[in-house]
C-alpha cells in the first residue's frame, strides 16, 4: 500500500466528520426556545440510545474493552461531549452563532500547536507555513463576523465569549486525548470506540436530563419535550446519529491514520461547515473577504497534508 493512502483516507474521514459536526452550530438557532441544558443532554441521550442497538451488533469487541477503556470513554464523553456542547449551545444562544464560531474557529491552530508541543509529530519548519496560511484564512473569514459583533449586546456577548472559550478548552483537549488513546490502543476499531463513547455518555446525559427536569417548572420550560416536541426529538436524533455517532466514528479513523498535529489542523473542516450552515440559515452569501479566507483555509490544509506526507 502507498504510504500516502492512509493520509488521503484520514483527510477524507476528517472532512466527513467536520461536515457532520458543523450541524451542531445551527441546532441552537433552530431550537432557540430550548435551554442549552436540554440541547446538550438531549443530544447525548439520543447519542447513547442510538449507540445501544449498534453496540449489540458489536458486543464481542465491546466486551473485550478493559475497565481503563470505559473510564477513558466516560472521561471523553463528559468533557468532550456534554460539557463542550453545554458551553457551545449556551454561547450561541447568548451571543448568536458568529461570536462562538469565531472563537471555536481558532481550534485548528490551538490543537495543532498544542499537540505538536507535546508530541513533536511534525517538524515545526514544515508545520508553520500551513499554520500561518490557516491563521490568515481564519482572520479573513472572521472579519465579516467581527463587524457584526460591533453592535454587540453587552453582557450577553461577554457571557457568550466566556462560554465559547470554555467550549474551546474542552474541544482542544478532546481530540488530543482521543487520538493518544487510540494510538495507545490500536486494536480498538473506530466504530467500537464510537459506540463505547455513546454508551459511556448515556448515563450522565440521562441523569442531567432528569436533574434539569426537577427544576424545569421553575424556569417555565415545558419538560420533557418542550414547546415543539416533534422538532426537538427529530433534531436530537439527527445530530445524535450523524454528528455524534457517525462524526465520532469518522474522526476516530482520522485520528488513527494521521499525526495529531495534522488532524488538529483538519478541525478547520468543522469551522468551514459551521460558517456555511450559519450563512445558509441566515439566508446570506459570504462576503468576498470571507470567500478569500475560505480559500486560504483550504490551502493551509493542503500545505499541512504535504508536510505530513513529506
Amino acid at each position: 500500500m502507498s504510504p500516502n493512502r492512509p493520509i488521503t483516507a484520514g483527510v477524507l474521514c476528517a472532512l466527513g466528520a467536520g461536515l457532520l459536526w458543523g450541524l451542531v452550530f445551527v441546532a441552537p438557532l433552530m431550537l432557540w426556545d430550548y435551554p442549552p441544558a436540554m440541547l446538550a443532554f438531549g443530544r447525548y441521550t439520543a447519542f447513547g440510545l442510538i449507540a445501544l442497538p449498534l453496540a449489540w451488533r458489536d458486543r464481542t469487541r465491546l466486551l473485550a474493552l478493559e475497565r481503563k477503556d470505559w473510564l477513558a470513554a466516560l472521561e471523553l464523553g463528559l468533557i468532550g461531549n456534554i460539557l463542550y456542547y453545554l458551553c457551545l449551545a449556551a454561547a450561541i444562544q447568548r451571543a448568536d452563532a458568529p461570536l462562538p464560531t469565531l472563537i471555536i474557529g481558532t481550534l485548528p491552530l490551538v490543537i495543532a500547536i498544542t499537540s505538536n508541543i507535546h508530541e513533536a509529530s511534525l517538524p515545526w519548519r514544515r508545520l508553520l507555513p500551513a499554520l500561518t496560511v490557516i491563521a490568515c484564512g481564519i482572520a479573513l473569514v472572521n472579519h465579516h463576523e467581527l463587524q457584526r459583533l460591533q453592535s454587540g449586546r453587552g453582557i450577553d456577548y461577554l457571557l457568550g465569549a466566556i462560554l465559547a472559550c470554555g467550549a474551546l478548552v474542552c474541544w482542544t483537549w478532546y481530540p488530543i486525548r482521543n487520538a493518544r488513546w487510540l494510538k495507545r490502543r490500536p486494536q480498538i476499531a473506530s466504530s467500537t470506540w464510537a459506540s463505547a463513547q455513546g454508551l459511556a455518555t448515556l448515563p450522565p446525559a440521562l441523569l442531567g436530563l432528569l436533574l434539569y427536569g426537577a427544576f424545569a417548572q421553575q424556569t417555565g420550560f415545558d419538560f420533557p419535550l418542550g414547546p415543539r416536541p416533534t422538532h426537538f426529538v427529530a433534531l436530537m436524533l439527527a445530530i445524535g446519529l450523524f454528528a455524534s455517532w457517525l462524526g465520532t466514528l469518522l474522526w476516530n479513523r482520522a485520528s488513527q491514520m494521521l499525526p495529531t498535529a495534522l488532524s488538529g489542523q483538519l478541525i478547520v473542516f468543522e469551522t468551514l461547515a459551521a460558517f456555511a450552515y450559519a450563512f445558509l440559515w441566515r439566508g446570506e452569501a459570504p462576503a468576498v473577504g470571507a470567500l478569500t479566507g475560505i480559500a486560504l483555509l483550504v490551502a493551509g490544509v493542503w500545505l499541512g497534508v504535504r508536510a505530513a506526507r513529506a
